[in-house]
């Protein structure tokens, strides 16, 4: 029977939300308590601020439990682009970013002793066609060049040791990349944060923020209260209480079925060596096994935002493609669906800093599981006043044309990524 819900969920204890007054004044409010809101309020709190976490929902709801579970290194843009755009420098140092943003999730879960299952399987990314094949080379050569960073290049009939489909064209590995349950290790970071003393407030959605002489005050659907400064880590559900960067934010959709549990030779066989797998396309395919031996299988199945209509669309199209990968599967029940909204800024690069007053960090392009609990913990640095390396600072973040709000364009974004994997 398919459950049209987020498996991740059914391992993890629901939250019991405490619904107490909000403070009158803190040092801090943070909006979000995702991985961005949640990091930047453990960070804050450690460092003896006191913070309120005000999120819409429950601790984790958006995209923070909805993903993959990958923790990779890199960026969206890849590595040829990124010295392009931004000179050597500055792209050996956001590689580094990259890096460490994985370190901090396995730090924080030793730390905190979160029990999300992150291990260290390493990432494959497998070539949709021959000519993107080719472009692997290259790219590895300029990671170690550039970047003192080693990845292996699999060409085709060497591919099967860790992937048993024949689709492909050959593969890019990076054995630093890990695995995570996100859903666990969110929560685990919501625990944290509230030891440390941060006034998580759940169902309470932030209406507006004004900026006073003395700081902001947070207007909500509970009430106000006065902070010092603000921080925001919406990411894909940015709204409208922060217009000006809701109009650099795109809530792109992706989608997710997972299946049965595989029995343990098949599982072997489709992926050996347990590694986080995404291919070559712009609306790729992303694919790894559970802990517990599920296929967890996604895409862009649609661009939009995630819909009770679109999460029930996206089954077949997400189950066609997860046969036609591992044709193996096809017997395979699918017991999870569902979706949710990554942000993606119109350069696909994270942005962080401060904005009419208030600080953010937003815009992960598929890479927030690692991107957002580094920069949620820089950010609580640079409020705590704190020197915080980050070379992604002061990049500039360009506005999405004639967009207040409703994602307009979406329908044509998702037709010119889809002519771009038929001609590239």
């Amino acid at each position: 029977m398919l459950n049209e819900t987020n498996f991740w969920l059914t391992t993890t204890p629901a939250r019991s939300i405490s619904a107490h007054p909000l403070p009158a004044q803190v040092d801090v409010v943070v909006v979000g308590a995702g991985f961005s809101g949640l990091s930047a309020a453990l960070t804050l709190a450690r460092g003896g601020a006191r913070v309120a976490v005000l999120e819409a929902q429950t601790a984790g709801w958006g995209a923070s439990c909805r993903n993959g579970g990958m923790v990779l290194t890199g960026m969206k843009l890849g590595v040829e682009t990124l010295i392009q755009q931004y000179g050597r420098e500055r792209a050996r140092r956001m590689f580094e970013l990259s890096l460490a943003a994985i370190d901090t999730v396995e730090d924080l879960a030793r730390e905190e002793s979160i029990n999300c299952d992150f291990e260290r399987c390493g990432h494959l990314e497998v070539a949709w066609k021959e000519a993107h094949f080719n472009g692997y080379a290259r790219a590895a050569e300029l990671m170690e060049k550039e970047f003192n960073h080693k990845v292996s290049v699999l060409a085709r009939a060497d591919q099967y040791t860790e992937i048993g489909s024949q689709l492909y064209h050959g593969a890019l590995l990076d054995e630093t990349s890990a695995g995570v349950n996100p859903a666990r290790f969110v929560s685990g970071l919501a625990d944290a944060a509230i030891r440390q003393g941060v006034d998580l407030h759940e169902q309470t959605t932030v209406l507006a923020i004004e900026k006073q002489a003395s700081g902001f005050l947070v207007r909500t659907d509970r009430g106000s209260l006065q902070a010092r400064q603000v921080f925001v880590g919406t990411s894909g559900y940015t709204g409208a209480a922060t217009p000006a960067l809701r109009k650099r934010i795109a809530p792109i959709g992706s989608y997710i079925i997972t299946t049965a549990p595989l029995p343990e030779e098949m599982a072997r066989r489709v992926i050996p060596n347990g590694r986080m797998i995404f291919d070559s396309k712009h609306y790729l395919y992303y694919f790894r096994l559970t802990p517990d031996r599920r296929m967890m299988f996604g895409g862009r199945a649609a661009f939009r935002p995630e819909t009770a209509a679109s999460i029930r669309e996206s089954v077949p199209i997400m189950r066609q493609g997860m046969v036609d990968v591992f044709p193996e599967l096809r017997d395979i029940p699918v017991e999870y669906a569902w979706g949710g909204s990554l942000d993606f800024a119109m350069d696909m690069m994270p942005h962080t800093g401060r904005m009419e007053g208030v600080d953010y960090a937003l815009g992960y392009a598929g890479h927030g599981v690692a991107f957002a609990t580094h920069l949620g913990m820089l950010a609580g640095k640079r409020l705590l006043g704190q020197p915080a390396d980050d070379p992604l600072e002061g990049l500039p973040f360009p506005v999405y044309p004639l967009y207040w709000g409703k994602p307009w364009f979406l329908p044509f974004a998702g037709l010119y990524y889809r002519v771009l994997d038929l001609i590239s």
